[in-house]
């Protein structure tokens, strides 16, 4: 059964059952999602692609939200969030499925139609997600809310690529080696061949639980927010307004969100290819995901401790726009070869390591600290005050998560260009324009 509601009609009952479900898909977007960190370096070598070609691997999957993220909108507002929710897993569990034919085939164009049509899922699901985590509860500790699935999320997307890695890149060393000496065309592809068909059995597991998740979700007890109803609450002269584009502080938000996905994806994604370009083992180098992951995690604690208490949420942002541009220039201009080793715990196997950690790509890694608050301090900026517009709000902030797309295709670019360090220029005019949104554009259009 599903309960059509306004936030302040909500139960706590209810509150806490939505929270925790929804917790459940924030972790489930970070599992997939940074799976890409380990899958960039794995299809380069398997289907031995360029720099600037391995990160198509983020464009099939993030462009997936610029097309689809309006389509979702007009899905949700036939389906509601409950059953838009459901059909996102079970797409994302049919581009799960395109993995096993694009490894038998060690097809690359096949991987990324895959993450695409995963992307496609995850688009539905944060379209309906997100404005409902935001909504259900106070406006004024939203962020603290998102903070929560951010830490569900992340702590996800820390441990999605060492699991992964410990099945596809188990032998990463000795089978770069070996591809190295092999001079003979039919053998490297047998070995290529064996490499691209590891990813198999994985995501036929994950398209399996996506499946029944999707089934879960489908009988269980979530009520659905009447968006519209929320107008009630909302000013006269917002009431009056007639098309999305009278949301001036919606428009810049996008503009600040498309910039932000991608720096942060850029931060997680590209910091294991960036310590092998160095000269880092990929034994160590498989873990630097999930550094830059645990950074945003303690980002979030901060949030859930001090938003609204302590600090604003405006407040929030701003602070991690400078850190972003302080910790974007740490990485660009911190020689390579300034190293040091820091203990971790192998999750596989529970036993401590040791990780060499040059410096250059602690500052990557801690990027990830300064986007912690970036997206859960924007949301409700950027969709206070929507009413109706609401779902349509959503989409657009969601197709703002294309950024995700492209700036990591101008990285790998630039990586081809010059080097994997100075291609991190491209993250400080990114911390720059959010940082216009922080301190000014989110209170454009607000003074009526």
């Amino acid at each position: 059964m599903t309960t059509l509601a306004t936030s302040n009609q909500i139960s706590k009952k209810d509150y806490i059952f939505s929270v925790a479900i929804i917790g459940l898909f924030f972790f489930i977007f970070g599992f997939v999602t940074w799976l890409n960190g380990i899958l960039i370096p794995f299809l380069k070598t398997a289907c031995e692609l360029s720099d600037f070609e391995a990160y198509f691997v983020t464009f099939a999957f993030y462009v997936s939200y610029l097309v689809m993220a309006l389509p979702s909108a007009a899905v949700l507002k036939k389906t509601g969030f409950k059953a838009g929710m459901s059909l996102g897993l079970w797409i994302m569990a049919v581009g799960a499925l395109i993995f096993i034919p694009a490894a038998m085939m060690r097809t690359f164009p096949l991987f990324l139609l895959g993450l695409f049509v995963e992307g496609t899922g995850l688009a539905l699901l944060q379209t309906a997600s997100n404005p409902y985590i935001t909504i259900i509860g106070p406006p004024e500790s939203a962020a603290k809310r998102i903070s929560i699935m951010g830490i569900a999320n992340k702590f996800a997307g820390a441990i999605a690529p060492i699991i992964l890695a410990s099945i596809i890149l188990k032998d990463a060393n000795e089978l770069e080696a070996q591809l190295a000496s092999v001079t003979d065309s039919v053998v490297r592809a047998g070995i290529l061949d064996e490499l691209a068909s590891r990813v198999e059995m994985p995501y036929l597991v994950m398209a399996v639980i996506l499946v029944l998740l999707g089934l879960l979700l489908k009988f269980a007890h979530l009520p659905d927010i009447d968006t519209d109803a929320e107008e009630e609450n909302t000013p006269l002269a917002v009431v009056k307004k007639t098309s999305i584009w009278q949301f001036p502080h919606l428009i810049l938000g996008v503009v600040a969100l498309f910039f932000y996905v991608g720096v942060e994806v850029i931060s997680g994604d590209s910091i294991i290819r960036y310590g092998q370009s160095i000269g880092v083992s990929m034994d160590s180098a498989k873990y630097y995901t999930s550094l830059t992951l645990m950074g945003m995690v303690a980002g979030y604690i901060v949030a859930i401790l001090f938003i609204p208490k302590y600090f604003s949420q405006v407040l929030a942002l701003k602070v991690s726009t400078i850190l972003g541009v302080v910790f974007s220039l740490g990485a660009i201009f911190t020689p390579p070869h300034y190293t040091f080793n820091i203990n971790f715990i192998d999750i596989m196997t529970f036993q401590p390591i040791e990780l060499q950690l040059p410096v250059t790509v602690m500052f990557v890694a801690l990027l990830g600290l300064a986007c912690a608050l970036i997206w859960p301090a924007m949301w409700p900026l950027a969709l206070a005050g929507l009413g109706r517009f609401t779902k349509t709000g959503s989409a657009l902030l969601i197709m703002a998560i294309a950024g995700g797309a492209l700036l990591p295709l101008v990285y790998g670019k630039l990586a081809d260009l010059f080097s994997t360090q100075q291609a991190y220029w491209v993250c400080v005019p990114s911390f720059l324009i959010i940082m216009y949104y922080a301190f000014f554009g989110h209170k454009a259009g607000k003074q009526g």
